[in-house]
């Protein structure tokens, strides 16, 4: 089988053109890219490597300004670990590539499955089967999948959430999907998990995207949020049993009836769901690719931020478990115009929770802006107004004033207020997607990494991985740990493979071949796991790429210095199980860690995983405090583990 390099057939960076003419012009501009730049695929590559390499020069220049430990080092033991899992892209994401919503891709999402004290991961996939793999300990993984019984083949899945929604003690499964139901999957122990959705009422059909658990009021049951995107795909079936994207799909936001709304189900026990939504006074236009949640007014009731990819994001505030109402323009006047990722975390040590928004909607410029731009090295950090303001018209935006074309993090300064800050603490990326954090250098400050790049069919984009300077900023510091570049040979693969000969030679791949030609394509990364997969103390990577196959990227901190960390698991009795909504503090010396339980990492995915604190110089931690959603609070003094797991119940009585 003969391949056709990708970067041969479309080396261009990304598209951020929104006008309504879409559909036939990147017609025309992929028919003509692909016959056209096969002339210039050698010096397409060249420049390629040129510029990550330049890109890493910066690095290693801009790094010695900073004083946060840098010195260590991530590599990919995906060989290692037996993980054989690949991604499988839709033809519309792919072969047939379509401007829509099925290359958001699918979330991945970990939990210790079998009750062993080791986190399994489960992989989302579009076409085929997901799969659980169960850790075996010292990053070797088995695929369990048949025995778990959450494959689900044949349905094009999107996003997953773990957690115990029937506080039994072990985690259970809900997964999204486009069109082919949502599932609820009851976890029988060992492992095993049987499928309720229906019995439960949760199994709508729709288009639906990230999936939240929280207990919304706080009385012990765990509720569900899922997030709708907006119906983007016509009734004619694709191969595969996906449904064909709209050709206008890009720009359903313009259009009021393509509008699907999210949804709350309240937990009422026994099983049993009852859809809320109303009720509860989330009318949340906008196209809602995931969500998350905080206690901003610190009255226990865990509040929503949802991230709508075209358009204002929205936050609604908890009425004391009674219902919701917006308070966007309150807190957060100016949002990101094309949200994607998000985490509440808490990034300067004053005790109060931060948003970070990634903004991956505005990173799409014209024809013309992508070849000046591609391989610019201050494009990687610039917001996009100047590209808005001429090429976005208002009818598009619906409203622009209010926004920030990029990234957006909104630092909490106590009292319902928020400051805008991205810029300042150097949090600006390039094609982004979902967010994960981590005490990545167990120094007591959580870093982060962002998950990056479009993929097939345009050019290869980073992921980011951004330290934090103790509180004060970020630095660029994927090249330095050595998540950037990747490991030799993956940052392309075939994506598909066309019969030349055959159904596909009238295709402009074809031209001049014959018989089965792979394409490749540059592979992009579209959600990450933050986690101490190894158990060796520091926090690792695991990515998850469209249509491709993962990254496992193992830390080797704790052979570089010496850390001290703790591990805190929650177990609640009138809350939640889980203890989701909780807040944790760590005090060690003279420093305070916090911590909201959220459960949130990466894009599409919600893990159940103990809270790890780095502890800096502080050699042990001296007390634990836990607010819990049920109101009561705990303070643990006594038998607090260096560098091991902590686990705090919450007292039957008050």
């Amino acid at each position: 089988m003969r391949t056709l390099n990708s970067r041969q057939l479309q080396p261009l960076c990304r598209d951020r053109f929104f006008g309504t003419v879409f559909p036939l012009l990147w017609g025309w501009i992929l028919l003509l890219s692909f016959v056209s730049t096969q002339v210039r695929a050698a010096d397409t590559e060249a420049q390629t490597m040129r510029f990550l390499e330049a890109r890493k020069q910066q690095q290693l220049e801009t790094v010695k300004k900073f004083q946060a430990f840098h010195d260590f080092h991530f590599s990919d033991h995906l060989a290692a670990s037996g993980i054989t899992f690949q991604h499988r892209a839709v033809d519309d994401a792919a072969k047939n590539w379509v401007r829509g919503h099925y290359d958001h891709g699918c979330g991945i999402a970990a939990a210790d499955v079998d009750g062993d004290g080791l986190p399994d991961i489960l992989f989302v996939n579009q076409l085929g089967s997901n799969e659980l793999w169960r850790n075996l300990g010292g990053g070797r993984f088995e695929n369990i999948t048949a025995k778990a019984g959450v494959g689900l083949p044949g349905r094009i899945c999107v996003g997953a959430a773990f957690a115990d929604f029937d506080n039994d003690g072990d985690p259970d499964l809900f997964i999204t999907t486009v069109r082919h139901g949502n599932v609820l999957f009851e976890n029988l122990g060992n492992g095993k998990f049987r499928d309720i959705s229906k019995e439960a009422g949760v199994d709508y059909s729709g288009h639906s995207s990230g999936a939240v658990w929280f207990d919304f009021d706080n009385d012990g049951l765990l509720d569900l949020f899922v997030c709708n995107v907006g119906k983007y795909t016509t009734d004619q079936v694709g191969q595969g049993g996906y449904y064909l994207t709209i050709p206008s799909a890009f720009m359903g936001h313009l259009y009021p009836e393509r509008s699907e709304p999210c949804l709350l189900y309240k937990n009422m026990g026994r099983g049993k769901f009852k859809n809320v939504t109303a009720t509860a006074g989330l009318n949340n236009p906008g196209w809602i690719g995931d969500a998350t949640f905080a206690d901003l007014n610190g009255d226990r009731y865990p509040d929503l931020y949802l991230a709508n990819m075209q358009g204002d994001d929205h936050y609604f505030e908890n009425r004391s478990g009674k219902g919701f109402v917006e308070k966007t323009d309150t807190l957060f006047p100016k949002t990101s115009w094309g949200s994607m990722g998000l985490k509440f975390f808490d990034y300067n040590n004053d005790g109060r929770m931060d948003l970070f928004v990634t903004d991956m909607h505005s990173d799409m410029t014209t024809e013309q802006e992508r070849q000046a731009a591609s391989f610019r090295l201050e494009a990687e950090k610039q917001k996009s107004e100047k590209f808005c303001s001429i090429e976005y018209t208002e009818a598009v935006l619906q409203g622009s004033s209010n926004n920030v074309f990029g990234n957006t993090f909104h630092e909490n300064l106590g009292g319902g207020k928020f400051r805008e800050r991205s810029d300042e603490l150097n949090l600006e990326t390039y094609c982004p997607w979902g967010i994960s954090t981590g005490d990545l250098n167990a120094d007591g400050f959580e870093d982060v990494f962002v998950s990056g790049g479009m993929g097939y069919p345009f050019r290869y984009g980073i992921n980011s991985v951004l330290l934090n300077e103790h509180g004060t900023k970020f630095f660029d510091a994927e090249f330095v740990v050595g998540v950037e570049p990747r490991a030799s040979g993956h940052t392309a693969v075939i994506q598909f493979t066309l019969d030349c000969s055959g159904a596909d030679a009238g295709r402009p791949e074809c031209a001049g071949v014959s018989g089965q030609v792979g394409v490749e394509g540059h592979v992009g990364t579209r959600t990450s796991i933050i986690l101490d997969l190894d158990g060796d103390g520091d926090l690792d990577i695991i990515t998850g790429d469209m249509n491709s196959r993962p990254q496992v990227l193992l830390s080797d901190l704790t052979s570089r210095k010496s850390i001290h960390y703790l591990n805190v698991k929650l177990v609640g009795s009138a809350s939640n199980r889980d203890g989701l909504g909780a807040t944790v503090k760590v005090y060690a010396g003279d420093r305070v860690f916090t911590r909201y339980y959220d459960g949130k990492s990466g894009y599409l995915g919600q893990s159940s995983l103990p809270l790890y604190f780095g502890l800096g110089d502080a050699a042990k931690a001296d007390r634990v405090e836990v607010a819990w959603p049920s109101g009561r609070s705990q303070s643990v003094t006594i038998d607090i583990p260096t560098n091991s797991l902590l686990t705090v119940r919450e007292p039957a009585t008050r």
